[in-house]
C-alpha cells in the first residue's frame, strides 16, 4: 500500500518549476467579477504551494470599479520575465467605448511582454487593449457577445470566434468576460501544470462545472467534473496526474478508500464513464492536441503513455463525434 500512496499521491512538485508573477493591468470602470475570478484562481494556486505573485498596476493609485468599489494599485510595473503572465481585465463599454482608457505606455508593455516570450491575456473588453497593442492581428481571439462586432470591426487582421468562452493563439489568450476569467484561469494552470493542479484549485474554489473553451485539450476533464461526489474527484485527481500511466482499478479504489465495486459505481453515475474511459479520454485529447501541433501519430501515442500508435488509432475511431469518451467498459 506504500508504494500506491507513493504513485498516485497528489503532490505539488510542479509548483517548483514555473514559478511566475501574475500582474492585472486596472483601468477605471473595471468589471470586479472580470478581475477577482482570474485573481482568486491564481490567489488559491499560490496557497496551494505554486509560487505566484500577484501584483495590480494602473495608471492611478486608485481604481474606481463599475462596481463601486474602488481599488488601490501600484503605478510602477514589476520586472517580467517569460514565465510571467499580464492579464487585462475588461471594463464597462459605455464608460470609455469599447477601445478603453489603456495608454500608449500600457500598451507597449503588452506588446513587449509578448515578443519576449510571455503570455498576455484579456478578460471581456480587455481584449480590445490587446488589439491596439497589436497582439490580435492575424490571431484567432473572442470577447463578450455583446461586443464581439465592434472587435471584428476595430481589428480586421483578427479572427474572432464567437460562442465561445476563451480562445489561445501562441500566448494570446483571450476570454468571454465575467465568470469566464475563471475558466480561462483554469485553463492555464492546466497547461502549465496539468490538469490535476487545475482539478484542486477547481475543488478549492468549490467550480467543478468547468466550462471548457476553444482549447479542447483538458475538456474531458472540465466536462466531467460537474458532479459533487468527492470519492470520484479525488479519483479524478489522481487519474488526472498521472494519465500516461497504467492505473489499477485496484489501487486507485485503495487510494480513495473505497471497494473497486463501490468506485466504479460512483464513478460511472457520477461521470457516466468508467475509470479506465475516462483516463484513456484523456489520452485521446492529449495525443490530438499533440498531432494538431506537429507531433506524429507515433510520437503522440508514447507521449501519452500508449506503447504504439495502434491503440490511439483505434480509440480515435471509436470516439463519437460529439468527443464523449471511447466506449470502454473496464
Amino acid at each position: 500500500m506504500a508504494r500506491v500512496d507513493r504513485r498516485l499521491q497528489l503532490g505539488t512538485s510542479a509548483a517548483a518549476r514555473r514559478p511566475g508573477a501574475v500582474v492585472f493591468l486596472l483601468v477605471p470602470q473595471l468589471h470586479l467579477l472580470d478581475l477577482a475570478g482570474p485573481a482568486q484562481v491564481f490567489s488559491t494556486a499560490a496557497d496551494l504551494g505554486y509560487d505566484y505573485r500577484l501584483h495590480y498596476v494602473a495608471a492611478t493609485a486608485e481604481v474606481p470599479t463599475v462596481q463601486g468599489v474602488s481599488l488601490r494599485a501600484d503605478t510602477t510595473w514589476p520586472e517580467l520575465d517569460r514565465d510571467d503572465l499580464v492579464v487585462v481585465p475588461g471594463w464597462r463599454p459605455s464608460a470609455h467605448g469599447p477601445a478603453g482608457p489603456v495608454g500608449p505606455d500600457e500598451l507597449r508593455r503588452l506588446a513587449d511582454h509578448h515578443a519576449a516570450g510571455g503570455t498576455v491575456a484579456s478578460v471581456c473588453a480587455g481584449a480590445f487593449a490587446l488589439g491596439r497593442a497589436g497582439l490580435l492581428d492575424g490571431r484567432r481571439c473572442t470577447t463578450h457577445h455583446e461586443v464581439q462586432d465592434e472587435l471584428a470591426r476595430r481589428h480586421r487582421a483578427a479572427r474572432v470566434v464567437r460562442d465561445v468562452l476563451y480562445v489561445v493563439d501562441d500566448r494570446v489568450v483571450t476570454s468571454a468576460g465575467i465568470a469566464s476569467g475563471i475558466d480561462v484561469a483554469l485553463h492555464l494552470m492546466a497547461a502549465r501544470h496539468g490538469p490535476a493542479a487545475a482539478a484542486r484549485i477547481a475543488r478549492s474554489l468549490v467550480v467543478y462545472a468547468r466550462r471548457n473553451g476553444h482549447e479542447q485539450q483538458a475538456s474531458a476533464m472540465m466536462r466531467h467534473r460537474s458532479h459533487l461526489s468527492d470519492a470520484v474527484h479525488r479519483a479524478q485527481d489522481l487519474i488526472d496526474a498521472h494519465y500516461t500511466e497504467p492505473l489499477p482499478l485496484a489501487e486507485l479504489a485503495a487510494a480513495c478508500g473505497v471497494s473497486e465495486r463501490t468506485l466504479s459505481r460512483l464513478f460511472r453515475h457520477a461521470t457516466g464513464l468508467t475509470p479506465l474511459g475516462y483516463q484513456q479520454l484523456l489520452r485521446v485529447e492529449r495525443a490530438e492536441h499533440l498531432i494538431g501541433h506537429g507531433s506524429t501519430m507515433e510520437s503522440a501515442a508514447r507521449a501519452v503513455g500508449f506503447t504504439d500508435a495502434r491503440m490511439l488509432r483505434r480509440l480515435r475511431a471509436r470516439c463519437r463525434p460529439d468527443r464523449t469518451a471511447p466506449a470502454l467498459s473496464s
